[in-house]
């Protein structure tokens, strides 16, 4: 019996190679196909034209607005890390 086994393993293995395989030449595909549709656009940052200087201009996250747009009155989670050169504040610790 363990005969059997040792032949029919090499078998097994090389059949569950060639199958994921063809599975990851089926996704590739699918990815290539997608850059040839109207919509796509390389992966990455894209440049900003030379006029759009953004010195100065505030960037609101969208994680600090409610549901109606406007800037949350929440109290917000802040993390800190070790080596932060201010000094620890306690919840109710305020100006």
């Amino acid at each position: 019996m363990p005969s059997f086994l040792a032949d029919l393993f090499p078998f097994l293995y090389g059949l569950c190679f060639l199958l994921l395989l063809a599975q990851a030449f089926r996704i590739m595909a699918k990815g290539f196909r997608a850059m040839g549709q109207p919509g796509f656009s390389e992966p990455g940052p894209t440049p900003d034209p030379p006029t759009a200087d953004r010195t100065g201009r505030l960037t609101i996250h969208p994680e600090l607005l409610d549901a109606e747009g406007r800037l949350t009155g929440e109290d917000l989670l802040t993390v800190r890390f070790g080596g932060d050169n201010e000094q620890p504040s306690l919840p109710g610790d305020g100006p």
